[in-house]
């Protein structure tokens, strides 16, 4: 499956997302953990099988059925790279591709797209996939019949020609999905529109999936394969949770140019930090819809009123308490201006400590208050206190 940009240093820190392959092409390859899992369900299941289709074989059977599981991880390999190679033609940076359970994913580090260029990087996957069942189909013309070679080699053929169709179908997060995504995205001129209606797309082929594995068989008056629906589960689950990622991660998206500090601020009024606390009251109570940020001696803003604090202050002190004794301050550099917004916003937050932060005008003036779980409910709809944005 082609991927999405995925930013360097997501993973976290001090876990090993596989064992790593080393370097193709310059790009790195990761062999997930959960491959393991993966290839033992493939020897348990196929070495049985390989044993009576070879009687006397012994445990060379299970040898057979490693050797399927290895060529199964190459060709999904040989479909990665191309992926990653097709896109390094367009000049977007790979930032690595992981072997997995479910058969592999290239991560680009960012790109820059067009509907044709989606495409081409999409289908140049199962296109090798295509190749390879091919190369296969010949290779098998020189080989005898009923010998391991001769299964393996038509296994290949069979699983490659597998994996190139199922990825063509028109729905997220398969490769077919980005046909959809560039159809719409040429259609509406938003790639994210796109993506949110491939996703959907993605959704309804779990419907269809199932809908075969359980429906044709009671139409035809059998019994559904328990196996099957086990499987078609399983793959629908991986399939529905892919899709429905890639619509919440268009969704918001899509939610970012609406997104400004100006905009999500709380009013807020900028005092000196030396300031009487007396005098605070009464801005308090003439505005109590506005916070109250305190600026230093250079004018930057240094800490925010606890109002609760303020009003805990004995009126017989309040003239000669600084304000400041009951803000909470705030961190380094923690303020924004006031027009910034979308992706720039988002960036620009996710740099800074903290969980709120003041907004400033072109004079440097404070203006607003502006509060982390507030734009992580814009982005999201969903709130989300004390996260990172």
């Amino acid at each position: 499956m082609s991927g999405d940009p995925t930013p360097k240093g997501t993973a976290r820190a001090g876990r090993s997302p596989g064992v790593s392959l080393g370097r193709i092409a310059g790009i790195p390859v990761i062999l997930a953990w959960s491959w393991f899992a993966i290839t033992a369900v493939i020897v348990i299941l196929f070495g049985p099988r390989v044993e009576d289709t070879f009687p006397g074989i012994g445990s060379g059977a299970y040898a057979v059925a490693l050797g399927y599981a290895l060529l199964l991880a190459a060709s999904v390999l040989i479909h990665e790279l191309a992926h990653a190679l097709s896109a390094r033609a367009f000049g977007w940076p790979t930032a690595r591709i992981v072997l997995n359970l479910w058969g592999g994913h290239t991560q680009f580090e960012h790109f820059s797209g067009s509907p044709g260029r989606s495409v081409v990087v999409a289908l140049a996957g199962p296109a090798a996939n295509f190749i390879l069942a091919l190369l296969g189909w010949v290779i098998l013309g020189a080989l005898e019949p009923r010998t391991v070679w001769f299964l393996l080699t038509e296994i290949l053929v069979w699983a490659n020609l597998l994996v190139a169709i199922f990825n063509v179908l028109p729905g997220l997060p398969l490769d077919g999905g980005r046909m959809v995504e560039s159809a719409v995205w040429k259609a509406t001129g938003s790639q994210d529109r796109g993506t949110v209606a491939a996703g959907w797309a993605g959704r309804l082929l779990v419907v269809v999936l199932l809908g075969v594995v359980v429906g044709i068989p009671l139409l035809q008056g059998r019994q559904p394969d328990l196996t099957l629906i086990i499987l078609a589960v399983v793959m629908g689950a991986f399939l529905w949770m892919g899709a429905s990622a890639s619509i919440d991660n268009a969704r918001m998206r899509l939610r970012l140019p609406d997104i400004s500090a100006n905009r999500l601020k709380q009013a807020a009024i900028g005092l000196p930090a030396g300031t009487p606390v007396a005098q605070a009251r009464r801005i308090v109570r003439d505005t109590p819809a506005s916070a109250i940020v305190l600026t230093g001696a250079s004018g930057q803003p240094e800490a925010v009123v606890d109002t609760v604090a303020l009003e805990s202050v004995p009126d017989s002190a309040a003239d000669a308490t600084p304000v400041s004794a009951t803000a909470r301050a705030l961190p380094a550099g923690a303020y924004v201006p006031e027009w910034a917004e979308g992706q720039e916003l988002v960036q620009f937050l996710a740099r800074l400590e903290g969980n709120e932060y003041a907004v400033i005008d072109s004079r440097g003036s404070v203006t607003g208050l502006l509060h982390q779980r507030t734009v992580i409910q814009a982005i999201t709809g969903k709130s989300a206190p004390g996260s990172r944005p």
